[in-house]
């Protein structure tokens, strides 16, 4: 159960609170029946992308091999065979698609997007410098949008520019923590990485840093945001954005580890309660003020 649980990577569950951003910016969380679609929504991602890893982990088992830190995943350690993940990826996906089925075909139609896209992807998209980068954060807004799909409300258009703008800091910031963490065995691990430098990733993260914070500035201030929500103090949360980027930065540059960022700032606690501050101060702003 112990190697099962970590195929599945559950600290990587956290990319998929994106699902739950149009139930509350939609102002439906005082709704039971949408954060019950909400939530089996979440779960359907979680357990979807829980498949996906599965699927790397079989078809990437040599390189992991040779990987610090991924050889002492489940399969290339030789704590869960082949055969037992691949059943494992597939009962996974199994539920998911049923999951996905319950809520609403047009929410399993992005499902089965996201899990196609994903194959996608380890197929030959991951050895294509920038289209990577991109594909993975594609990866962020179907979620957004099966969220909103689940629970039958229209997208807003700055949440998906914020989503775009985030998900690719994340990306870019995971493929500089790869480079640096493998030096000169990099392109051995992931060919793409011979296409990047540090250098070269600094410039798209600091391009992608201050587009996400403006956007979600602009966001909070725009006419439809302020009529919509009949608030001005979104505005107010922008501080914890800061704080979550400006500390997502000093992890990967002051305080890099063997830990992937995603792994890395899960166990990092100021982290963790600046996201809940963020999250409990939108809700307060939207709902009660």
């Amino acid at each position: 159960m112990r190697a099962l649980l970590q195929l599945m990577r559950p600290p990587h569950w956290l990319k998929n609170v994106f699902v739950l951003a149009p139930v509350v910016f939609a102002q439906r969380l005082t709704e039971i029946d949408a954060d019950v679609k909400a939530l089996l929504a979440l779960v359907a991602f979680c357990l979807a992308s829980s498949a996906v890893y599965g699927f790397n982990d079989i078809r990437d088992r040599e390189e992991d091999g040779r990987h610090p830190v991924k050889r002492h995943r489940p399969i290339p350690s030789g704590a869960i065979s082949v055969g037992g993940a691949a059943a494992a990826t597939i009962v996974l996906a199994a539920i998911a698609l049923g999951i996905g089925y319950r809520i609403g075909l047009d929410f399993l139609g992005v499902l089965a997007g996201y899990m196609v896209l994903n194959l996608l992807y380890s197929s030959g998209l991951k050895h294509v410098v920038i289209l990577d980068v991109m594909s993975i954060s594609l990866g962020f807004v179907l979620r957004v949008l099966a969220g909103a799909l689940a629970i039958d409300v229209e997208v807003s258009a700055w949440l998906l520019l914020c989503t775009v703008f985030l998900a690719l800091f994340l990306s870019f910031s995971k493929r500089r923590h790869e480079l640096i963490l493998l030096d000169r065995h990099a392109s051995d691990q992931r060919p793409v990485l011979s296409q990047y430098s540090p250098a070269f990733l600094d410039q798209m993260i600091n391009v992608v840093t201050a587009s996400t914070v403006v956007a979600f500035a602009l966001y909070s201030i725009a006419p439809e945001t302020i009529e919509k929500f009949e608030t001005r103090f979104l505005i107010y949360t922008t501080p914890f954005v800061l704080y979550g980027i400006f500390r997502y930065l000093y992890l990967i540059y002051q305080r890099p580890g063997r830990l992937n960022p995603t792994e890395h700032v899960v166990r990092d606690l100021p982290s963790m309660v600046n996201l809940v501050l963020w999250a409990g101060s939108v809700v307060f702003v939207i709902y009660y003020l």
